[in-house]
Formats: structure tokens, sequence, C-alpha cells
């Protein structure tokens, strides 16, 4: 009597998996979700609103696990206050922020200093490293895997990271937003020292040079992105919180910037350079990629050199449409997808 139930169970299990086996199975595999992509990104976020757009799609990418924010090329308490306030809104103060280097000589407006207000970085419930250098090494030398790091500034930060613990360099991949490959500024055919190659030349050779797999976007892909339209107004006009302060901080850009005026935020974004790299530390199919060698020169130009370092290089586009729907659709959704 005691086997009958044992027996019972084990009948109708073999008549389940005869019946549904195929269903199980697909669900099986539905259920079991690819490893998130852990990654670092490393910005000159509130110069150029471009940053803050990238951001926002870091935070809206369901394939990317954020494991830290470092402020990079100078006034560090002004990135990271930033940085954290958007982290903090968007119920992301798991993300530990780091304060960057403060590179000498370093200034300008603090263009989104408006929609900062008095934020207190102090308050950020999350951790707060003052040696954002140090706590990218950590993090990349303590992970159990390789860590994508996706700068989108100058780099002065990863310079000097690589400096003092080389070895991270066979411990993480390199995404960055930087160059000008065969096209320049505004889609031009002349090549140009590209701001985050030029502003800290010695430190893009450094990073570079390093033994890292390396992708960047040039200026002949992410210096041709912008949304307007209905794609723009999908993000515009988006209850979604990231998007929300995305537009936001795009309004109070805009004020303080010389050529834009405030209905521009309206109707159209800036050119979203720092977008694109993003998009390549998760997929690649938009793009025509090339493995080319790069050479960083002392003026900070980005020449084609055969016995340069070698890059993954995205110098065209295959679907550029597809891509500025990706970036709304990413931005506006209300939940990313888990």
């Amino acid at each position: 009597m005691k086997l009958m139930p044992s027996i019972t169970r084990w009948f109708v299990a073999c008549i389940l998996a005869l019946t549904l086996g195929g269903t199980v199975t697909a669900l099986a595999a539905e259920a079991k979700a690819a490893p998130k992509i852990p990654v670092i990104l490393d910005t000159d976020i509130g110069d150029d609103i471009d940053d803050t757009w990238a951001l926002g799609l870091v935070l809206q990418s369901p394939e990317l696990d954020l494991k830290l924010v470092v402020g990079d090329y100078g006034r560090p308490m002004y990135r990271g206050r930033l940085l954290a306030k958007l982290l903090e809104r968007a119920g992301r103060s798991d993300v530990p922020v780091g304060l960057g280097l403060d590179v000498q000589g370093v200034g300008g407006e603090q263009s989104q200093a408006s929609w900062l207000g008095d934020y207190d970085l102090a308050k950020y419930p999350g951790k707060v490293h003052t040696n954002g250098v140090q706590a990218l090494i950590d993090t990349i030398m303590k992970s159990p895997t390789p860590i994508t790091v996706i700068a989108i500034g100058p780099l002065p930060n990863l310079e000097a990271a690589l400096a003092r613990e080389p070895r991270i360099a066979t411990k993480a991949v390199f995404v960055g937003m930087h160059g000008s490959v065969r096209v320049g500024y505004g889609g031009s055919t002349n090549i140009n020292a590209e701001w985050n190659v030029v502003a800290a030349p010695k430190a893009a050779q450094a990073v570079f040079a390093a033994p890292w797999k390396k992708t960047i976007t040039p200026l002949d892909t992410c210096g041709l992105v912008t949304l307007d339209g209905d794609v723009y107004r999908q993000v515009r006009d988006s209850r979604q919180r990231v998007a929300g302060d995305v537009i936001d901080n795009y309004r109070a850009w805009v004020a303080n910037r010389k050529g834009f005026k405030p209905e521009d935020a309206d109707t159209k974004s800036s050119t979203l350079f720092d977008c694109v790299a993003v998009y390549l530390a998760i997929s690649q199919d938009f793009c025509g990629m090339e493995e080319l060698g790069i050479r960083v020169t002392d003026d900070g130009y980005t020449r084609l050199d055969p016995a340069g370092p070698r890059c993954r290089v995205a110098t065209t586009w295959k679907d550029l449409p597809g891509f500025q729907r990706w970036i709304a659709n990413r931005l506006s959704r209300r939940r990313a997808i888990e």
C-alpha cells in the first residue's frame, strides 16, 4: 500500500513527459535567461549631454549589470553628484559612484547644474568611492568574469588605472567612444582630432596600447546619431522616470549652450555620440565592423596604421534608423525586460 503513491506519481510524470515534453523543454529554455554583462561606466558626464543619455540607456538595458560608475576628466564632485542623483532617482543606488581624477585646468560651465540643484553627495544611499581609480581597479580584479569598461569621455582614469595595475587589461574589455577614422564631425570627409582623444592624447595612447580587447565607435558612426520626429517624441513624452530625467537634463543643458535654443529640446536631440558605445557593449548588428590598426598621435588624431594596436571599429551604419528606434524604445519603456 505504501508503494502506490510513488507508483502513481511516477506514472503521471511519465504521461506528462510524453505529452508535454517539448513544451516543458521550450519553457525551461525561455526561463533560463542569458547571463548579464558586467560593466563599468567611465564618463565625463555633465559636459556634453550625450553622457546622460548613455547612462539612461545603461540603466534601461537588461543585458547589462552595472557594477560601478566613475566620473572622468576632472570636476569630480560635480560629476559624482550628477551620477548619484540620476542613479538614486532611477532606484539604482545599489550602484557605487566613484570620484575620478581631478585633472588640472579642467573647468568650464556646469551645464546641468540647474537640474542638479543642491543635491548632497553625502546623502547618496549607495557607496561613494573617493578614489574612483582604485575602485575601478578593485571592481575589475575582484570580478569572477571579465568586465566591460564602457568609456565615453577622455581617459585619464583608465591611464592611471593601467599604470597602477596593468593586469586589469587581462580581466576586462574596452568599449569606447573615441576617434575619427575616415569621417569627421557632421559627416565630413576630413577626419578630426575627436574631443575624447585630443583632450588627453597621452591617456588615449596608453589605453589603446594596453593588451585588452578593444571596440570603438569613432565619429564615422557615433557622429551621425540624432533623434527627431516620432522617435524623439517617444522619449520626450515618456512617463518613464529615466527618460524624464534625461529630457529634463537636456532642457537644462540646452539653456546653457551656445548654438542651441530652448525650443530645441521640444523637437530634437543633440548628437548622441556616447549612446553608440553602450550599444556596442551589447550588440554590433546595426553597425559595419572592421578590425583595424589604430595609432593615436600626440596631437589627438586616430590614424589608420597596420602596425598600430588592433581595434574592432564601427566604421559604418547598416541600419541607422533601426538604432535610433532602439534608443527610443529602450528609454521610453516602462520597465526593462527582465
